[in-house]
């Protein structure tokens, strides 16, 4: 999903709403409390006073970055209750080494350290309450609307295929399949037919549809254009199956594109001269600052590296070939993860628990410190931060040649992390390959400085929770 919530936008903006308020509730109840604490304990160990708004509006806005930044406001969160509850820990750990940071440095915008740490614990009890009670209060949960599909075919059957999940469905709620004429015929649950002679009209004010999505096989004087037409004046909403798929998973059905979709769709903008400027000083800029700040850990993966093999000839940094923008081979900059002999048999699709990992490159390669030396490549405007992963010349090669519109992904720079990182598991395959490539296409057409923020954001998530693909 991405930030422009267009997708379950009721659900996610009453968590913002609710959750927003409980970090001012846990403020002012921590405030509120100091004088109770003063008779416990020595009067100048606590912060008597009433805390300024700056105070506040800076608790609730990091408090807010952090959750964002756990994953707490992605509709298709897959999580336990367990798994919310220690992401909603996190949260607020990582919110408050944020605030005391920003303490040390101007302690007029931010609570007290005491003050910081009890708001931080009240608003772990107060969110996970309530995100306890949400499933329980009605009007709470994501907004779901009821959708007629038009079509009982191929196209129809990749909403029965691809989104059998509650999690998936969470944003709607299917009322049925009318087949149409030309459908080719695809398993779909038959307690979902519905008779095509039904009346489509008195249909969807009986079954008060929200929307009707357009997934028939056939179009070409098939679609009852007159019936649809007197729906979208009653006010049903009328969504084209590849738009809904896209809005709901985050993705592009890449096997079900037709090219006159492709060219009359919103987005695939080619980025303004303007656009590749501050991408440029962006990325240059925060290269820059996290070579600062990791070069003690480069150094120490560069020594770990060494001491396990490097004095017996093993190279510290990898170079490999990729493809990046505009389809024009690089050399990409890692630290070597494998053993020096990996490809000895030829380019391989890399693979999880691989045998040729070696027990430093485990390790690195489980919190993404083989990465670092990238950020020379994004210093020499190789690569950005945010976008499609380079693949290897070899695959593809391969992948263009049974991936339709493979190629498109090269029309924006390679990036450190990608939407196709935050959404799919790890993979090597060309199956995972296909998947992939599902989300970057999305990423090429929505691309923005919006949705970089958020896929920047969102990689704290999957580093700390091993999610994602290399």
């Amino acid at each position: 999903m991405t930030p422009d919530l267009k997708s379950g936008g009721h659900g996610v903006f009453v968590l913002v709403v609710v959750e927003s308020f409980l970090l001012l509730v846990a403020l002012h109840l921590c405030v509120l409390s100091e004088p109770w604490l003063a008779t416990l304990q020595s009067e100048n160990s606590v912060n008597l006073g009433a805390a300024s708004s700056a105070e506040f509006i800076t608790f609730a806005a990091v408090g807010m970055l952090s959750t964002f930044a756990m994953g707490l406001y992605n509709p298709r969160l897959r999580e336990h209750t367990r798994g919310v509850l220690r992401r909603i820990g996190l949260a607020m750990i990582l919110a408050f080494a944020l605030l005391a940071a920003i303490n040390a440095v101007l302690p007029e915008l931010v609570p007290s350290p005491s003050r910081i740490l009890l708001a931080s614990l009240l608003s772990i009890g107060l969110i996970g309450l309530f995100r306890l009670l949400v499933p329980k209060i009605p009007g709470l949960g994501v907004f779901r609307r009821r959708i007629l599909v038009l079509g009982a075919g191929e196209r129809a059957s990749i909403i029965e295929k691809r989104m059998r999940r509650k999690v998936d469905r969470r944003n709607f709620f299917v009322c049925g399949y009318m087949p149409m004429p030309g459908d080719k015929a695809e398993q779909i649950s038959s307690t979902l037919y519905i008779d095509a002679n039904t009346p489509l009209v008195d249909y969807i004010r009986e079954q008060s549809v929200d929307e009707i999505i357009v997934a028939c096989d056939e179009r070409r004087q098939q679609l009852p254009v007159r019936e649809l037409f007197e729906c979208k004046l009653r006010g049903v909403e009328i969504t084209d199956i590849l738009s809904f798929i896209e809005r709901e998973t985050g993705q592009i059905a890449v096997n079900l594109i037709y090219p006159s979709w492709m060219i009359y769709s919103n987005g695939f903008k080619p980025a303004d001269n303007l656009r590749s400027q501050l991408d440029w000083i962006l990325n240059t800029g925060l290269a820059i600052i996290l070579m600062f700040f990791c070069w003690p850990l480069m150094l120490g993966t560069a020594l770990a590296i060494w001491l396990e093999d490097g004095r017996r000839g093993g190279s510290i940094l990898y170079r490999q070939e990729r493809i990046g923008l505009g389809g024009n081979p690089f050399n990409i900059i890692k630290f070597r993860s494998m053993r020096s002999d990996a490809e000895s048999n030829g380019a391989q699709w890399a693979k999880k628990n691989d045998d040729r990992v070696t027990r430093v490159g485990e390790v690195i390669r489980k919190y993404r410190l083989d990465e670092l030396p990238q950020l020379f490549n994004v210093l020499k405007g190789e690569m950005g931060f945010v976008g499609p992963r380079p693949e290897r010349p070899e695959f593809v090669d391969q992948l263009a040649e049974k991936l339709p519109y493979y190629s498109e992904r090269h029309t924006v720079k390679p990036g450190l992390t990608g939407w196709a990182q935050l959404c799919y598991p790890y993979g090597a395959s060309e199956e995972d390959a296909l998947e992939k490539l599902k989300y970057d296409l999305y990423y090429v057409k929505h691309r923005s400085f919006l949705l970089d923020i958020f896929i920047f954001i969102q990689t704290v998530e999957v580093v700390l929770f091993k999610k994602g693909a290399r």
